[in-house]
C-alpha cells in the first residue's frame, strides 16, 4: 500500500443523502475520526444528493443539474471526502462525462480529481492508526460494488479493520456478490432484490458473525431491511461510526 500523502489543513465533507436522511451519525463519525488527525472538515451546506438515481435511470439532465449543484457547493481546491464509494465513483467518473460545455466539464474534471473515499483518505491521506479500545468482536464486511468494482478502494477498509487488535474479521463466502439494492433496481425489481439479499443473510449466517460492516449506506439499508424483517440478531453499522465506536471503547 502507498504511503500516505501530505496531510491537508482542512477538508470539505460530501455527506450524500442516505446519510443525512437514514444514518447521520455516519457523518458525525466521519467528522470526528478525521478531525482526531487535526485536519479541519468543512460541511458545505448547499450540497444535495450527488444525482446517481437520476443518472442510472437515464435521466441525464436531471443528473446534469445534480451535478451542476453541487459543483458550486463544492467548489474550491479542498480534498472532498465521501463515506459513500457509490457517490464518490459518481462525482470521480460520472460527473466528467456530463459536460459537453468545455467550462463546465473543466469545473467537474477538477472536482473529480480531489474527490476521496473516506476509508481511503483515512489511509492514504492521513495514515491513521487507531488504538482499539473495544470488547472482542466478530465481524463480517461487505463490499459494495462501486467500492469493489469502480472506485477499488476496499483494500482500504480492510486495512483499517485489520489494525483493530480485537475485532475478528471473518470472510464471506459471496463476497463479491451485489447484495441486491443498486439503488433504483432494488424499486424495479423487488423480487430479484430481496433474493440477493436473501443470499447475502445465509453467507453472514454461516460466519457467525455479531456485526456487519460496510462502506455504503445503500447497501446497510437494504440489509438492515431485510435483517429486522427476519429478526436476526445482527447489527449493520457504516465504517466510520464501528471505528469511532472501537476508539472509544464501545
Amino acid at each position: 500500500m502507498a504511503d500516505p500523502s501530505p496531510k491537508p489543513a482542512r477538508v470539505q465533507l460530501f455527506a450524500t443523502c442516505l446519510v443525512e436522511a437514514f444514518f447521520p451519525e455516519t457523518a458525525l463519525a466521519a467528522v470526528e475520526l478525521i478531525e482526531r488527525e487535526g485536519v479541519e472538515v468543512v460541511f458545505p451546506a448547499g450540497q444535495t444528493c450527488c444525482g446517481q438515481p437520476a443518472y442510472n435511470a437515464g435521466h441525464r439532465n436531471e443528473a446534469r443539474a445534480a451535478a451542476r449543484r453541487q459543483l458550486s457547493a463544492l467548489a474550491g481546491d479542498l480534498p472532498v471526502v465521501v463515506p459513500s464509494a457509490s457517490c464518490a465513483g459518481m462525482m470521480k467518473h460520472h460527473y466528467p462525462r456530463l459536460f459537453s460545455d468545455p467550462a463546465e466539464r473543466e469545473a467537474a474534471e477538477r472536482l473529480a480529481h480531489r474527490v476521496v473515499e473516506f476509508g481511503e483518505f483515512l489511509v492514504r491521506g492521513l495514515g491513521v492508526r487507531l488504538r482499539d479500545a473495544g470488547p472482542p468482536l466478530r465481524v463480517a464486511w461487505h463490499s459494495s460494488c462501486h467500492a469493489l468494482r469502480e472506485m477499488g478502494v476496499v483494500l482500504f477498509a480492510k486495512a483499517l479493520l485489520a489494525g483493530l487488535a480485537r475485532v475478528d474479521v471473518v470472510p464471506l463466502a459471496r463476497e463479491t456478490e451485489c447484495c441486491g439494492f443498486g439503488g433504483i433496481f432494488a424499486v424495479k425489481h423487488p423480487a430479484l432484490s430481496a433474493a440477493m439479499a436473501e443470499d447475502k443473510l445465509a453467507d453472514l449466517a454461516a460466519t457467525g458473525a455479531e456485526r456487519l460492516i460496510a462502506g455504503d449506506c445503500g447497501c446497510l439499508l437494504h440489509l438492515q431491511g431485510a435483517i429486522e424483517a427476519r429478526g436476526l440478531p445482527l447489527r449493520v453499522q457504516h465504517l466510520a461510526e464501528f471505528l469511532r465506536e472501537r476508539v472509544h471503547g464501545g
